[in-house]
């Protein structure tokens, strides 16, 4: 089907072919793109000026509300200000306050550090007065019983010497009837020495078995009881030597009979009571006869005020077999042996102390010895008296 196209000038209507069809579309199309950037052109004027328009307004509008809330938001300022001002005022004079408290609760703090301290330093003071005070008492009372002590031991050494080369001088003898009798008047010498107001007497020569007995005195002279001794010094011990010394005992009348020995029974360490007679060593012996000596004063006192309550024999045969007495001497022996060894220590100590003063004191001399050689060299012998010894001395020590 074919389409004619009629002259918009002349109104003639022909039909169209390839060329001119083609060349009409393309004016058209021209014709309706320029349309169209018209339209569009109109379109955007219109969308600016109504842009510019509500611009405007919302501008307008803005410098309106921007306004009014500036002077809500002002006036408001203006209140807290006012607020703040007075919560400032009133802050400042509690930190003004607050701080005049501070300072002045620093200065009574200072204050009173100042007499804390000046007490603690008084106290100080006093409590090392106080300490040295006590340091000093107890200095003297050490030194004090030092002295004593190095007076007993001295004593007790020197005691033991004598009684060490009397033993062992009649050792070199080899007869062991002379130990036996060394030991015999070691045992005598020690019960004397030990106890003077008792009587130590040598039992008769025709006596078998007892070498000597202890007649047991207290402070008025009174006899209170005996004790007999027999002193054993061989390398064994021998069973019959208790019923010999038992039939010694009755004969005797003695109440408590001692078995002193250098060799204990096998059943035996240390001492003890066996069959009725007491077995100890010579080294034991002194403190058993002490605890022993005690107990017959106590039978004899308890019978004199008790005339009628018993057999004082019994009653001291109990206490002697008791556990009491027991404990008690063994409580005796340790205190003896830990006494003995304290001693022994106090004793190398004070020993090695005095070697090391010894090597001061040397020293000492022979310094002021080169001291006063040189003064004297120079000022002469009698200007200047520099002797720390008396002449005596300084001759023994120039000699030395």
């Amino acid at each position: 089907m074919t389409t004619d196209i009629k002259c918009p000038s002349c109104g003639h209507q022909f039909e169209p072919n390839e060329a001119i069809r083609k060349e009409v579309e393309k004016e058209l199309r021209s014709k309706v793109a320029d349309w169209q950037q018209k339209k569009d052109e109109e379109f955007q004027t219109k969308l600016e000026q109504e842009r510019k328009k509500i611009q405007q307004t919302l501008e307008e509008n803005i410098r309106k509300n921007i306004a009014s809330d500036f002077e809500n938001q002002l006036r408001q300022l203006e209140l807290n200000n006012k607020e703040n001002e007075e919560k400032l005022k009133v802050s400042r004079q509690k930190e003004a306050d607050y701080m005049r408290k501070e300072q002045d609760l620093k200065n009574k703090e200072a204050e009173m550090e100042v007499n804390i301290q000046r007490q603690l330093q008084e106290e100080r003071e006093k409590l090392t007065e106080d300490i040295r005070k006590i340091e000093e008492q107890k200095i003297a009372n050490k030194e004090t019983e030092y002295q004593l002590r190095m007076k007993e031991l001295e004593k007790q050494l020197e005691d033991q010497k004598k009684l060490a080369e009397e033993m062992r001088r009649r050792a070199e003898q080899g007869s062991t009837q002379l130990q036996g009798e060394v030991q015999e008047m070691a045992l005598e010498e020690m019960l004397r020495s030990t106890f003077p107001f008792d009587v130590i007497a040598e039992v008769g020569k025709g006596v078998k078995g007892a070498d000597c007995i202890q007649i047991v005195r207290n402070s008025f002279g009174q006899e209170c009881g005996k004790i007999i001794y027999e002193s054993k010094r061989t390398n064994a011990f021998i069973a019959d030597w208790i019923e010999k010394l038992k039939a010694d005992m009755r004969s005797q009348g003695a109440e408590i009979a001692v078995i002193v020995t250098k060799t204990m029974p096998k059943d035996m360490n240390s001492f003890g009571i066996k069959d009725g007679v007491w077995i100890c060593s010579f080294g034991e012996a002194k403190a058993l006869v002490g605890v022993l000596r005690d107990g017959i004063m106590r039978v004899y006192n308890a019978a004199k005020n008790n005339d009628n309550k018993g057999d004082k024999m019994a009653l001291l045969y109990g206490y002697l077999t008791s556990g009491e007495f027991a404990e008690q001497w063994k409580a005796i022996r340790e205190g003896f042996m830990s006494m003995k060894l304290s001693i022994q220590k106090e004793r190398d100590a004070m020993e090695k102390l005095w070697k090391s003063r010894e090597k001061q004191l040397e020293k000492v001399l022979l310094n002021a010895a080169h001291v006063r050689g040189s003064i004297e060299g120079i000022a002469g012998m009698d200007s200047v008296d520099l002797t720390l010894l008396s002449n005596g001395e300084e001759k023994e020590e120039d000699n030395l």
